[in-house]
């Protein structure tokens, strides 16, 4: 069995690590760079970094950020936010990172992604899933809906219909955030997170609401999920990286604990 991992996401706007709650209120709150290399030191799987207004803003991401980023970590690093081309995600990749992650510009189109895996490896290449909950309807019989633009503009797609199709394509890997729980620090969406982890065969990543560790153990046990993302209770000092992982490991989920 795989160790289940704990990844550390970092939000950054305008080359400033940040967070908010359900996409909204972004406040700045600290230096990317020192984040990062503060929790792969505390034992982080991995880190994700999320350039959160480029596709907003119809701009490529901070690239300089990512190399002071991948010179600081030495752990597994995905970078997502802009990247719309095979091109884009080529230049990521050689700045440091590992992974690239796609969310507006794979819905818009779909083909980048089997575009990605065919250039670098499918599991250099996750696809951001940020998801509504929704009146279930004919177009959306899950009643997940997924969204874009940073949870700005409504597709009318059916999250599980979206990562079924992102399997398809050559996704290796899906990071499912739930727009409803992001930064409440109420407990991962598990209905969500089960839901895509049974459809799909790849792993998913659980993203939107922790708030302790027993959130975290959770998702990765009744959830399905094969990784817990945390953000808020990481950065504002709640609980550190290795607490988390020792808790869960003491409750009977593999951990790779390692300090």
């Amino acid at each position: 069995m795989l160790s289940k991992r704990v990844i550390v996401c970092l939000d950054v706007r305008n080359g400033r690590l940040t967070k908010g709650i359900r996409f909204a209120g972004n406040k700045d709150i600290g230096d990317p760079v020192t984040s990062a290399r503060r929790y792969y030191e505390e034992g982080a799987d991995e880190i994700v970094f999320y350039d959160i207004t480029a596709s907003a803003e119809a701009r490529g991401i901070f690239l300089d950020v990512v190399e002071r980023v991948a010179e600081q970590i030495f752990i597994p690093f995905s970078v997502g936010g802009g990247i719309s081309s095979v091109s884009q995600m080529r230049d990521v990749l050689l700045a440091g990172a590992e992974k690239v992650s796609v969310n507006s510009a794979a819905v818009k189109n779909p083909a980048i992604i089997g575009e990605g895996a065919a250039a670098f490896g499918s599991q250099a290449i996750v696809v951001g899933m940020d998801v509504l909950a929704v009146p279930k309807s004919e177009d959306i019989p899950s009643g997940y809906e997924i969204v874009i633009h940073g949870g700005r503009k409504r597709t009318g797609h059916d999250a599980l219909t979206w990562a079924k199709q992102c399997q398809r394509l050559g996704a290796g890997e899906l990071c499912v955030n739930s727009i409803d729980a992001d930064g409440t620090r109420d407990g991962y969406e598990l209905t969500l997170t089960k839901a895509i982890a049974e459809a799909v065969s790849i792993p998913v990543i659980a993203s939107g609401g922790a708030g302790e560790p027993r959130h975290m153990l959770e998702v990765v046990t009744g959830g399905g999920a094969s990784a817990a993302l945390v953000a808020s209770i990481v950065h504002y000092g709640q609980y550190s990286i290795r607490s988390c992982k020792e808790y869960m490991a003491e409750r009977g989920a593999k951990m790779r604990l390692t300090w």
